[in-house]
């Protein structure tokens, strides 16, 4: 019997994997600034979760973070993309649904919800699939910015019952009234790449967190030291460089507005951090690398929100803005707020990531110009308010914020009450003040000693080791020896 001529399918013939409205330098641009997105989270904020807190906390940190990247992947697929880029439900909220299938995944990328009042829908050119992986990098690290806020007290499985919920009760709504088709992308609020879905959610979210959470121990409030500031500024520069693809890939093509925003991204860091650490030497007589790299993370933040819409002198001004408004709220403002005292926010979230995103969101509104805002932008003739924009943008990026903040602050809330009627929401005191090996079994570093006195009787292991490096046994005698004569004693 002859075998039956196969069918037509959706791909080209002669380039079985390339169907006709596939762009693969499109494609590979958008993968490509996912796994920058990706790197940011991990392993970039867990190397900074881990070395910027206490040694004792250090796995309880690095791990809420790795939790929440690899919790948020599941519920994404599972509901939550749909929810945020979906067909529409509510004038913020999206169908949930989810995204496992071929004929979902394989189709071409789209937001239904963007077709709107003679707007046409925004149809990158690039599979489902690609498009669900880039948006999850941008939900994850929203989640491991929140955590941030959290370090040092809050119960694991509290942590664990709350990202998911978070993430479907906040996230999802937020990046479906800004980016997903809602009623603020509709009315024209500016996020060009998450200045408020993002920044301004996590900054508010976590601080409200922290509140029903309660704060650390007063001895770690009091005195909470990095553990390892070199590998700090490891996981930072993982950050900045990771923005690339956090700014480059917004516009969803390797555009114009992408090359811009790559370079304003660059240039408002780097503004930021050379301000923040101007004036910790003019007003405490040094530079303060913690300091620095809190400047380089809020001129990312700032930039944000216009990074392909502004010219590069608006990026030094948004970096200068940057370095010097969270800066005077985190170093005087907060030092006088009975609230802001009151609150244990343990890495800062609301100055950095809040303070700095609201103000890049206003900043946008005043300087977006016209030219880059219609190459991005779907609302006719937006633009800022110095090109000719009046204060009708200015007053929809104040009224954007007013709902992210007001929404993150009630559904935050809402969720910690709830979780905190099943879990604990803040470890006890007793496991407060031993840290990770309470929460985890485990220490970040097995080192020698570790408060322990020296046993010379263990030296035939140290002999063992040292042979295998090529170390003389008479040398390795003599070192044990004096150690044990000495009665060395190594405290950590």
């Amino acid at each position: 019997m002859a075998t039956p001529p196969p069918q037509p399918g959706p791909y080209a013939a002669d380039l079985p994997s390339v169907p006709a409205w596939l762009n693969k330098g499109d494609n590979a641009w958008q993968l490509t600034a996912a796994t920058f997105v990706g790197i940011q989270s991990m392993p970039g904020l867990v190397v900074l979760y881990g070395s910027i807190v206490k040694k004792k906390w250090a796995v309880n940190s690095a791990f809420m973070a790795l939790y929440a990247y690899a919790s948020t992947l599941i519920v994404w697929v599972l509901l939550a993309f749909r929810m945020a880029f979906g067909d529409r439900l509510l004038p913020f909220w999206g169908k949930a649904g989810p995204a496992l299938s071929e004929d979902f995944l394989a189709a071409r990328a789209a937001f239904p919800a963007t077709a709107r009042h003679g707007t046409p829908r925004t149809e990158p050119y690039y599979p489902e699939a690609t498009l669900v992986l880039f948006e999850f990098e941008f939900a994850a690290i929203t989640l491991v910015l929140l955590a941030g806020s959290l370090l040092g007290r809050m119960n694991i499985r509290a942590w664990m019952a709350f990202t998911p919920l978070w993430l479907l009760l906040s996230y999802t709504i937020c990046a479906f009234s800004l980016w997903g088709g809602g009623f603020l992308y509709h009315w024209g609020v500016i996020d060009y790449s998450g200045g408020y879905v993002i920044h301004l959610s996590s900054g508010v979210a976590g601080f409200t967190a922290a509140y029903w959470v309660g704060p650390r121990l007063k001895s770690d409030r009091e005195r909470f030291a990095p553990n390892n500031i070199l590998l700090m500024i490891v996981g930072g520069g993982l950050l900045w460089l990771g923005w690339a693809g956090f700014n480059g890939g917004a516009p969803y093509a390797p555009n114009i507005t992408a090359s811009v925003a790559v370079l304003n991204t660059n240039v408002s860091a780097a503004t930021s951090l050379l301000t923040w650490t101007c004036l910790d030497v003019i007003f405490f007589g040094k530079p303060s690398v913690i300091g620095a790299v809190q400047g380089m993370m809020t001129g990312l933040v700032c930039v944000t929100a216009g990074a392909g819409l502004v010219h590069t002198w608006s990026a030094i001004l948004m970096g200068v803005c940057a370095g010097s408004v969270p800066w005077f709220t985190m170093m005087i403002l907060h030092k006088r707020s009975t609230l802001l005292q009151k609150v244990d926010d343990t890495l800062a979230v609301f100055h950095t990531h809040a303070v700095a995103g609201l103000l890049g969101g206003v900043l946008t509104g005043l300087l977006a110009t016209p030219d880059l805002t219609a190459l991005h932008s779907h609302v006719p003739g937006a633009r800022g308010a110095f090109y000719g924009g009046g204060v009708a943008q200015v007053g929809k990026q104040l009224g954007g914020a007013l709902f992210v903040v007001a929404w993150n602050v009630v559904v935050t809330t809402g969720i910690l009450l709830g979780v905190g009627l099943v879990v604990p929401l803040r470890m006890p005191d007793d496991e407060l003040r031993v840290g990770d090996d309470a929460a985890h079994g485990e220490e970040a570093y097995a080192l020698w000693g570790d408060g322990e006195r020296f046993d010379v009787t263990r030296n035939e292991a140290a002999r063992a080791g040292a042979w295998g490096n090529g170390v003389r046994e008479e040398a390795v005698d003599h070192q044990l020896a004096g150690m044990g004569a000495r009665g060395v004693t190594i405290q950590l």
